[in-house]
Parts: C-alpha cells; sequence; structure tokens
C-alpha cells in the first residue's frame, strides 16, 4: 500500500477499520512571506495540525520569512494569536503551542533583493542530505523567477530541494509561460508543486474512486445517460479589503482558470490506466484540449458576467464591489459558463459552471445530472418524474448524494418520492481526517505530484480562458449588476433556461 496521509487497517475484529497517520521524513520547510495571510491564516495551522497527529518529525524545521521585522518568538506569539482568531472553536494550551514552536523560526529577508545577504538562512537549513527541503512561494505570481533565481544564487537549492506554487500562475498564458519558464529555470519540473487547493479535498480526490472503483456509475458516466453537469463555487463574502487586488484579477482568473476547471477535468476525463501522477494528469489535459474554444462569435451565448452590488448577506446590509474598491470598475465578481466538451465521451452534454461572491451562501458542488427516464410507468401528477440526480459537495459538509425515485411506503396507491442516498463524510468516518492544505503539504514532503497541477495543465487551461476574455473585449460583453446576498445576475439562469433546463437549488 502507498503511504499516503494516512491508511486504514481492517481485521475481523473491526467493523469499519482504524485509521492511523503515517508520519513523513523529516524535513525543512521555508515559507516566504509567512507573514502574509496565506500562511498565518492556512499553512502555519495545517502543520500545527499535523504536528498534533505526530505526522511531522520533532527535528523538523518550519522557518518564515519576510520582510517584516520578527524575530523567533515575536513571529511565534503572531502565529499563535492568528491561530486562535481564525479557528476560535480549537482549544490549544499555552504548553502544546509551545512545544510544536520549537519548531518554528523567523528569518527577516527582502527575498527579491540581489544584494541581501542570505546567510542567516542558509545557516539554520540542514547541510548534510538527511532532511527533504522545501521552498513554499506565499507570495505574488510575478516574484516566482526572481525568488527561484535567488534561491539559486543563494547555494540553498539542494539536489532534491522542491518548490511550491500558489494560484494563479500568472493572470494570462503569456505571463504564465514567463513564470513557468522563469522557474523552470532553477528547478526540473518534477520539484515544481503548483497548488490548487481544492485538489486536496477528500471529496475531490474520492471523484477517481467513486467513478472508477464502482462498476454502477463508469458504463452510464458519459453522454448516452447524463444529460449536463453543474459545477458551483459559490462564496458568501464580498471582495472587501482585497478588492484592490482581486480588481487585477476577477472571477474568471481567479476561480475558473483552475479550481472549477479541475473539477471538470476531474468529472470528465477517461479512466486513467493506474494513478500515477503523469498518467491521471494525462487524461486531465486530453479534456483541457477538447474543451470547445470561446471566442467573441459565441461569448454572449455562452457565458455571464456579473458584479454584485449593495444588498444583505446573513441579514445585514452589505457595500457593492464598486464602494469595497472605491471607484467603478468592469471587473466581474460572477462569471457563469457553458462549456462543451468535443470528444466521444461527452459530445453534446453541457457542463455549467458558476462562481461568484456575494452569494447567498458558501459551498462547493458538482451535480451530475442524469437524462429523464424513456417511458414513464406511472404518473406523478404534474409534477412530473424528476431525473436521477448526483450531488457531490466538496464544502462545507462534504459527502455524496445520489437522488433517485421511490414509492412513497403505505396505503393509497403508488406515490412517488424523490429522496437521496446520502454518504456524509462527517457520518460515516469518525476520525478526522486532514484539510486540503494538511493533505497537500505532507504531499509536497513526499513528492506526490498526483495532486498538483502540471505545466501543461496551466498552460492549456490559460490558453481556453485568454479565448473567452479576448472575446469579453471584442465583443464588449457587459457586466450585469446584481445584489449581494443573491445568487447571481438574472442573464445566469437565462443560459440555463435557453436550454431548458435550471440551476439547481438543493434537494
Amino acid at each position: 500500500m502507498e503511504k499516503t496521509d494516512i491508511q486504514t487497517v481492517t481485521d475481523d475484529t473491526t467493523e469499519k477499520g482504524s485509521a492511523h497517520f503515517i508520519p513523513v521524513t523529516a524535513f525543512d520547510l521555508v515559507v516566504f512571506g509567512a507573514a502574509g495571510d496565506l500562511s498565518l491564516r492556512k499553512l502555519i495551522p495545517s502543520l500545527f495540525h499535523r504536528w498534533r497527529d505526530d505526522q511531522i518529525p520533532p527535528e523538523s524545521k518550519i522557518i518564515g520569512v519576510s520582510r517584516s521585522a520578527y524575530d523567533d518568538q515575536s513571529f511565534r506569539d503572531l502565529a499563535l494569536k492568528s491561530f486562535r482568531e481564525f479557528h476560535p472553536q480549537e482549544e490549544i494550551s499555552d504548553e502544546e503551542w509551545k512545544k510544536f514552536s520549537e519548531q518554528l523560526f523567523y528569518k527577516e529577508l527582502d527575498v527579491v533583493s540581489d544584494d541581501v545577504d542570505w546567510t542567516p538562512l542558509c545557516e539554520l537549513l540542514d547541510t548534510s542530505g538527511a532532511k527533504q527541503r522545501v521552498f513554499y512561494l506565499a507570495l505574488a505570481p510575478d516574484l516566482y523567477g526572481a525568488v527561484s533565481a535567488n534561491i539559486d544564487r543563494a547555494g540553498l537549492k539542494s539536489p532534491d530541494a522542491r518548490i511550491v506554487l500558489e494560484k494563479p500562475i500568472g493572470r494570462d498564458l503569456s505571463s504564465a509561460k514567463e513564470i513557468n519558464e522563469a522557474v523552470g529555470a532553477v528547478f526540473d519540473e518534477g520539484a515544481i508543486f503548483r497548488i490548487d487547493h481544492y485538489l486536496g479535498k477528500e471529496t475531490v480526490q474520492n471523484l477517481t474512486v467513486l467513478r472508477f472503483m464502482n462498476s454502477l456509475f463508469e458504463p452510464v458516466w458519459n453522454a448516452n445517460a447524463i444529460d449536463h453537469v453543474e459545477i458551483t463555487v459559490s462564496e458568501s463574502i464580498g471582495a472587501g479589503t482585497r478588492a484592490s487586488y482581486y480588481d487585477k484579477s476577477g472571477a474568471l482568473r481567479d476561480m475558473v482558470q483552475n479550481h472549477l476547471l479541475q473539477l471538470l477535468c476531474l468529472v470528465a476525463m477517461e479512466p486513467p490506466l493506474d494513478l500515477d501522477p503523469d498518467t491521471v494528469r494525462d487524461e486531465k489535459i486530453k479534456v483541457m484540449r477538447a474543451l470547445r474554444p470561446i471566442t467573441e462569435k459565441n461569448v454572449r451565448e455562452t457565458t455571464v458576467r456579473g458584479q454584485y452590488h449593495r444588498g444583505a448577506s446573513n441579514g445585514a446590509a452589505v457595500p457593492g464591489y464598486a464602494e469595497e474598491l472605491g471607484e467603478d470598475s468592469d471587473t466581474e465578481t460572477f462569471v457563469a459558463i457553458k462549456a462543451n466538451i468535443d470528444n466521444w465521451r461527452w459530445k453534446g452534454t453541457p457542463f455549467y459552471l458558476r462562481t461568484g461572491k456575494r452569494m447567498p451562501e458558501r459551498f462547493s458542488e458538482i451535480i451530475v445530472h442524469f437524462k429523464e427516464i424513456a417511458h414513464a410507468l406511472v404518473q406523478n401528477g404534474k409534477a412530473g418524474i424528476p431525473p436521477t440526480r448526483m450531488v457531490i459537495r466538496l464544502q462545507p459538509d462534504e459527502g455524496v448524494k445520489l437522488l433517485l425515485v421511490t414509492k412513497d411506503p403505505g396505503p393509497g396507491g403508488m406515490r412517488l418520492r424523490y429522496v437521496p442516498l446520502n454518504l456524509s463524510f462527517a457520518e460515516t468516518f469518525e476520525a478526522r481526517y486532514p484539510d486540503a492544505y494538511e493533505r497537500l503539504l505532507m504531499a509536497v514532503v513526499r513528492g506526490d505530484l498526483g495532486l498538483f497541477m502540471r505545466r501543461d495543465e496551466v498552460e492549456a487551461a490559460w490558453k481556453w480562458v485568454d479565448g473567452i476574455l479576448a472575446g469579453w473585449e471584442q465583443d464588449e460583453t457587459p457586466v450585469h449588476p446584481y445584489a449581494a446576498g443573491t445568487d447571481g445576475p438574472v442573464q445566469a439562469a437565462m443560459l440555463l433556461d435557453r436550454d431548458g433546463r435550471e440551476w439547481y437549488h438543493g434537494q
């Protein structure tokens, strides 16, 4: 069995099996941008959870680097304060944190400057070759090339060193290629881990098992049986204080180019021969290349842009995007797309993608709508008989529901009811499983590339998205308003209504 984050061991005496975490090898992890939001909100808490579960050896070091003026102790204090702020539901004692923070260090360093002395950082790193060395760039993507070059110039790149890049890799195909070339000049492709945290989610990983390890699904996982697929990533928060940063990207660049297209690939790809990282990624890239281009000629009939205006969220009034930004802008905070995959499996089955800020609730899910039955044996009044649906919930409350039509028990004739077969991960699996960043960080140390994007995946995604961006510009596609706290502009509903369909509203 491959050593992943958790091994489950079953025997005749355990009904559900028991799980235990497999420790990784000792490592030195250098986090550039350690005083930033990503590091304090996600990375350090994730590492603490892995340490708490005895997955991180005590000789490992987590070294924070940024331009902010901290020393080891003040950085540890900052990290603890942030942990308690972002994870208020978790109890953590001062003694427990003190023990973990003995592995936490800090160096003040301007990593993009050519004339800064990197010696203090070098002295913290293991030189025996016994530890895995990892560099995590929690920085703006346009700094990736310069930081990689400076790592090499400072002599920090050990023979098996690995580097982690956060999304988005660039803002278009040209800039993505430039970043990939610059980082690739220092690190081999096999040492570059491009993170999309959605690929670390339990349910996303389960997609492969669900599809290819259950004979019930694979024979009907195609255009013959599936009418259409929805993929929605809904955010209830607005751009807020990040509006000036967000205005440079928008929903298409920020969410569709990475998260939604990765989910689309996992739903649509052909069965891989095995689970070798490159075998799986080879199948994903085939889906990217089969996406029908969206250009000026079809951009209005296949896409909708939106931007939230003043409205209400959780019962409270909230400002519009332009108010948060401080000026008018045509940057989209919502996008809906009708995507078509032109291959044998999916010809004629559309994939509807949707993401937006300031929507009614935060959730991410994939809905597979199967085709209606050919002939109804039982009439069900005016409502008709709804088709079978599979709802794959990524967050919150991860799980899978298969919605089926059954007979309502009891007398009174053949009455039909639409009911779910429900697999809730929280109810079914008793152990606490690592969240996305926890799993991905440990995968980097192990060298498991299967949960990360390959260069050609990133560039193929940008090529498709660039067509949409160019189409919007040439067509002057409008940005439709929608009130904060709603499901987006009415034009998004019309996108499906033209095809005789509607967005799934839950069951």
